[in-house]
C-alpha cells in the first residue's frame, strides 16, 4: 500500500497536468483557398536569334501531380484555355504560338465527357523572329500566362501569372 501512494500520486498530477483534447474542427482556420497559378511552374527558356532569324523558344509548364489544367483551346465554352501573351520587344517579334497536343481524359465534374487537359511537364511553343534591324545583346519580352486549374473533382478560378522571356540577338 505504501508503494501505491506515490504512483496514485503521480498518476493525478500526470491527467491533471494534460490537456484536454480540444476540437481541431471548430478551431482550425480554413485552408487558403487554391489559386490556379499556384499549381502551375512556368520556365520560359531563352532563346538566342541572328537577325534576320527566326527560332522557337519553348515556354516549359510543370503542374503540380493531382491536378490539370485545360488545354488550348478548351472542350467547353465555359472552361477557360491555357494561354500565352507575349509583347513585341524591339526588334523582336512574335510570329505564332503553338500549343501542344491535348490529354484526354474524363473527371466526375465532366458528365462522363472526356476534356482537352494538360498535366505533368508540358510545353508551350513560341516561334519569335529578330528583324534584320534588331540591335545586338539581351531583350526582354513581357509575357502574361493565364491558366485554370483543376483537380479530379473541381475547375478553381482562373488566374495570370506575369513573365518575363529573354532573347538574345547575335
Amino acid at each position: 500500500m505504501k508503494h501505491l501512494l506515490p504512483l496514485l500520486i503521480l498518476g493525478l498530477l500526470v491527467t491533471a497536468c494534460a490537456k484536454a483534447p480540444t476540437n481541431t474542427t471548430a478551431s482550425e482556420p480554413e485552408p487558403p483557398p487554391i489559386k490556379s497559378v499556384d499549381v502551375v511552374k512556368v520556365m520560359p527558356q531563352e532563346i538566342t536569334l541572328a537577325p534576320g532569324e527566326s527560332g522557337d523558344m519553348l515556354v516549359q509548364l510543370q503542374i503540380a501531380n493531382g491536378y490539370h489544367v485545360n488545354a488550348n483551346p478548351p472542350s467547353q465554352s465555359y472552361l477557360k484555355p491555357t494561354e500565352i501573351e507575349l509583347k513585341a520587344a524591339e526588334g523582336i517579334s512574335i510570329e505564332f504560338i503553338t500549343y501542344p497536343d491535348p490529354l484526354l481524359k474524363t473527371f466526375s465534374f465532366s458528365e462522363g465527357k472526356p476534356l482537352k487537359v494538360y498535366e505533368g511537364e508540358t510545353n508551350l511553343k513560341v516561334t519569335l523572329k529578330a528583324r534584320k534591324t534588331a540591335k545586338p545583346g539581351k531583350h526582354n519580352l513581357s509575357a502574361k500566362l493565364r491558366v485554370q486549374a483543376c483537380d479530379d473533382r473541381v475547375c478553381y478560378a482562373p488566374g495570370e501569372r506575369d513573365l518575363t522571356v529573354a532573347v538574345n540577338v547575335k
